[in-house]
């Protein structure tokens, strides 16, 4: 895929120092130019920050509090949250969000969390980073509560959901991004929803060093993995695969304005 595509959700921090350098270097020469790397520990900002800055332009940060971290550091408040979006090196907030799929924190603490993270971004402008595994009922109340205090500015990260959830998302004019769970043989219901998904609300990622795509299974993840995630949801859509680069790297820098450099990286 020779065109310009943007990982939008990795996490360089869990590759050690070396083999980040060498995992950007090899996402830049196979045409992944950006990479949103997400800090999941309000305890780890600095250090997330300082791999974006060194890798700058190709990459730049979003910063939250996972859900299966919220147990051991406690929901932060939203003028935390927001006193972080305002930093100019964080182009949004999260990864935040539900998961009662493994349940690691209790739900109303994650409940609490994914509300304030929303709160948040909805008052720095920033956009929000959504994890959600089976809590597609809660995930959608939330969201709604969202909607009626101003704009919804967000995306449902790693979609592996049902297709309420996707529409209502997209009706509140989120996006949706695309792992390399699309190329997984088992993942026909979320073909079948992505194939009705419009294609100016679609991203894709690699969720590094997780999920990695077909033909690269049972490998550590890599942004550069992202051109098999992009190639099959090309494949998909019925649209060529410079359109679909054009398109969800286009797609990125109107969702992240404060990285819409990575765009042109």
């Amino acid at each position: 895929m020779p065109d310009r595509l943007v990982d939008s959700h990795c996490h360089l921090d869990h590759l050690e120092p070396d083999a980040q350098a060498e995992a950007v270097e090899r996402a830049v020469r196979a045409g992944v130019r950006g990479m949103l790397t997400i800090c999941t520990s309000l305890a780890a900002v600095e250090t997330v920050a300082a791999i974006a800055a060194r890798f700058s332009p190709h990459v730049a940060m979003a910063a939250g509090l996972h859900p299966h971290r919220v147990g051991a550091e406690g929901a932060p408040s939203a003028a935390t949250l927001e006193a972080l979006a305002n930093r100019p090196d964080v182009a949004g907030l999260g990864e935040t969000g539900l998961d009662y799929f493994y349940d690691k924190s209790p739900r109303d603490a994650q409940q609490t969390s994914f509300r304030n993270h929303i709160r948040a971004a909805q008052a720095a402008d920033v956009p929000f980073i959504v994890h959600t595994r089976d809590a597609d009922a809660d995930t959608i109340a939330i969201l709604n509560d969202a909607a009626a205090d101003g704009p919804v500015k967000g995306v449902l990260h790693c979609f592996s959901s049902g297709r309420a959830l996707a529409e209502r998302a997209l009706d509140l004019g989120m996006y949706i991004s695309l792992s390399g769970i699309l190329t997984f043989n088992n993942a026909n219901e979320i073909r079948d929803i992505v194939r009705d998904v419009p294609l100016d609300r679609l991203l894709v990622e690699t969720d590094t060093p997780f999920l990695a795509p077909v033909p690269m299974r049972g490998k550590q993840n890599e942004p550069a993995y992202t051109v098999h995630t992009a190639r099959r949801l090309a494949a998909l859509k019925g649209v060529g695969e410079s359109e679909l680069a054009a398109a969800t790297t286009a797609n990125f820098a109107r969702l992240f304005p404060k990285a819409a450099g990575l765009a042109s990286a």
